[in-house]
């Protein structure tokens, strides 16, 4: 197969959805239709040891919540498919942010009993200002849930989307009698029992045929043919350019849990998905089409497998082929490497490949040398952008528990901070280590790896901030930044990179510290 019919098969995906809407389900079952895994394990289930494929670090198993993206990836119909399943609780946000920049296109799940929530909105804000393609699947239709109109009025207003619906419910909880499915003019019917398999849909191009009353009763049908009617009245047809720039998005109908619309999706998927595309570095727009290889880290994760000290440091491939063992230019340090053993993913298996092309995620062994946001290239020096650090809004100090561990506990703060799992902060004035996170759940998360996967024990302090801000002086030379320093001594430290950060105790004092020290600017953000 050629490099362009290669490029052309690929197409990567994120899943996103606010905790509980069925995402890790969704992500099982398709794994399931590209025969990747033989069943799928329930997520909720304790029962079932098994465990959801994509949770696979010992916190997500008991807590039966995703803590950090994984990637999985299938063959479907000749289409290479690659998975990003995002943690959809907002604790982990930045996680799921840092994933959206890896991805050509995204998979939004909302349930159908709660509508659009919170979590949601905010990523979908993401998603829009990067105008990456968007499909929607309504999930968990076999429960009592909100009208399918009065939803898709609130994924329009509430997300900003412009909706069409590309499937359609026939009635729904315990009335669901199926799905009618527009994009292929195919009628789909429930039954219970067909969660491990998967059933075939009958065609139907007219729907106003009588059969149509027989299979799913007179009263079902009439009510279909009135709302498949005002579909087409209300809504625009689908145009696939519309919906690769972000302006228009399609919106399935289904139940994860019972293998039930996902099919449906997952063909639509993809035809009318994008393939590999082109990615903005600082330097100049770089095309997937390119032979010489770009790639860029989005994701570091720590001890995946707990018995060997591994980190793996995720690399999204934008152009060119990786090729084991050839040498590739690590830009931010200027260093030539070479990797042995490049990993692919599928499911919870992990396999050493010799060629990866644009559109995949390669695992490489780390040794502390990778950072999120690094570059790798054939040697020209690129640096891809929209990889930054957030502010942080809960700050704890951290203790060490047991003195004789201290050599363990930096080491391991040290490889989680690198994962991009929270932010380290050292105090200039007496060098004490501040974590700061998005989200208060990720203590206990660091809390638990630090004890498991290091032997270290540490235990924190309360410190009321309220925002961390980036320094950055017009003249580090000048007067003011002098004072500015000297000031604000207690509330100065530095960050893993080395840079200058001020923290905050309210809004206040940052508008107050802005007007005082006009040359000095605060930025929210590690990327200004």
């Amino acid at each position: 197969m050629s490099f362009l019919e290669e490029i052309q098969r690929r197409r990567t995906f994120g899943i996103i959805s606010h905790p509980d809407a069925g995402k890790t389900t969704l992500t099982e079952k398709l794994l399931l239709f590209g025969g990747a895994i033989q069943e799928a394990g329930a997520v909720k289930n304790n029962k079932v040891k098994k465990g959801a494929t994509s949770d696979f670090m010992e916190i997500e198993r008991q807590r039966g919540i995703s803590v950090a993206t994984s990637v999985l990836a299938f063959i479907y119909k000749d289409k290479k498919i690659n998975i990003l399943d995002t943690p959809g609780h907002k604790d982990f946000a930045e996680d799921t942010f840092r994933t959206l920049t890896a991805v050509d296109s995204v998979i939004v799940v909302i349930d159908v009993a709660k509508g659009v929530e919170e979590q949601t909105e905010k990523l979908v804000e993401v998603c829009r200002m990067r105008s990456i393609p968007i499909i929607v699947f309504i999930n968990k239709l076999d429960r009592e849930g909100k009208d399918a109109f009065d939803l898709l009025d609130e994924i329009e207003q509430k997300l900003g989307l412009r909706v069409i619906p590309l499937s359609f419910p026939i009635g729904m909880g315990y009335d669901f009698k199926g799905i009618y499915n527009i994009w292929e003019k195919k009628l789909n019917l429930f039954s219970g029992d067909n969660k491990q398999t998967v059933s075939e849909g009958v065609e139907f191009d007219d729907i106003s045929n009588p059969e149509l009353d027989k299979i799913i009763g007179e009263a079902a049908a009439s009510t279909l043919r009135e709302e498949l009617e005002l579909v087409h009245e209300v809504y625009p047809k689908f145009d696939q350019g519309e919906y690769l720039k972000g302006e228009l998005q399609p919106v399935f109908f289904g139940s994860a849990l019972n293998n039930f619309g996902v099919k449906e999706l997952l063909d639509c998927f993809i035809e009318i998905a994008p393939s590999p595309q082109p990615k903005m570095a600082e330097e100049r727009l770089v095309d997937s089409k390119e032979e010489a290889l770009t790639g860029f880290v989005f994701k570091i994760h720590a001890n995946m497998d707990p018995k060997h000290r591994d980190r793996l440091a995720f690399i999204k491939i934008v152009s060119g082929i990786f090729k084991r063992n050839a040498p590739y230019l690590h830009v931010r340090n200027k260093k030539k490497m070479k990797f042995s053993s490049p990993n692919a993913f599928f499911a919870e298996r992990k396999e050493i490949v010799d060629e990866s092309f644009p559109g995949d995620i390669v695992g490489l062994h780390d040794t502390g040398s990778f950072k999120i946001g690094d570059t790798l290239t054939e040697g020209e020096i690129l640096n891809f952008k929209g990889i930054p650090s957030f502010s942080p809004e809960h700050f704890r100090y951290v203790n060490n528990s047991d003195p004789l561990k201290s050599k363990q506990l930096y080491k391991g703060l040290d490889q989680l901070m690198d994962e991009g799992v929270a932010q380290l902060f050292t105090l200039e004035l007496n060098g004490r280590k501040i974590i700061g996170t998005v989200g208060a759940l990720q203590y206990e998360v660091i809390q638990y790896r630090l004890e498991h996967e290091y032997g270290a024990k540490c235990s924190y302090e309360n410190l009321p901030m309220h925002k961390v801000c980036w320094v950055e002086p017009d003249d580090p030379k000048n007067e003011e930044f002098s004072e500015f320093k000297r000031v604000k001594q207690r509330y100065l430290a530095k960050d893993k990179q080395d840079q200058l950060v001020f923290l905050a105790d309210s809004a206040f004092t940052i508008q107050m510290t802005q007007q005082k020290y006009p040359t000095v600017k605060l930025h929210f953000t590690s990327e200004f």
